[in-house]
């Protein structure tokens, strides 16, 4: 560094160091908290140290501060307004998509029960569970008794969830077993 250089930056500093309390006002005055405006001090400082090559000697440093400074703080208030205070992360986990490799993994062990199911049961649970068929309407594509579509159904709801790995009812409160396990096989 030649001696001609090191004056500037001497001159560089001493003019930065100078404008630290006009600047600091200006940021309390942005901010309206002592606290953030220091630290909106410090960004200025850094840009300008880190940016100094850019500044032309002999011009007005102050405007070139409070310009930093200014544009920092939009800068700061565009981001902030981005962002969402989630401390907890309640926020987030609403956001949170699950990988979609476990659905169909999901979808592919309820194909392979569904298939190990008796055609009477299959078909059963397909009309009530899948299709959304009232017992009545089921029976009546069947050709069979509403009794035996209600029997048909809760047999294969129980083979469902034993070769699914399901508990019961108790996972779902009671009559919605056609509706859980339709859920959870499709995903809904």
């Amino acid at each position: 560094m030649s001696q001609e250089e090191e004056i500037d930056d001497r001159g560089f500093k001493r003019d930065l160091l100078s404008s630290l309390p006009n600047l600091r006002a200006f940021a309390v005055s942005l901010t309206g908290r002592h606290d953030k405006a220091d630290d909106l001090v410090q960004d200025t400082i850094m840009k300008a140290w880190a940016n100094q090559s850019s500044f032309t000697a002999g011009t007005n440093m102050r405007a070139w501060l409070f310009t930093i400074l200014r544009n920092e703080f939009y800068s700061q208030m565009r981001k902030r307004g981005r962002e969402v205070q989630d401390s907890d992360g309640l926020f987030s986990e609403r956001f949170s998509v699950h990988p979609e490799q476990y659905g169909r993994l999901d979808l592919q062990d309820f194909r392979k029960a569904l298939d190990k199911l008796p055609d009477d049961q299959r078909e059963a649970i397909v009309l009530v569970g899948a299709a959304g068929f009232a017992y009545e309407e089921a029976a009546a594509i069947c050709g069979c008794a509403v009794g035996t579509i209600k029997s048909r159904v809760s047999r294969a709801r129980t083979r469902l969830q034993e070769l699914l790995g399901v508990s019961g009812e108790s996972d779902y409160g009671p009559d919605a077993g056609d509706a859980a396990i339709t859920a959870r096989a499709f995903g809904s």
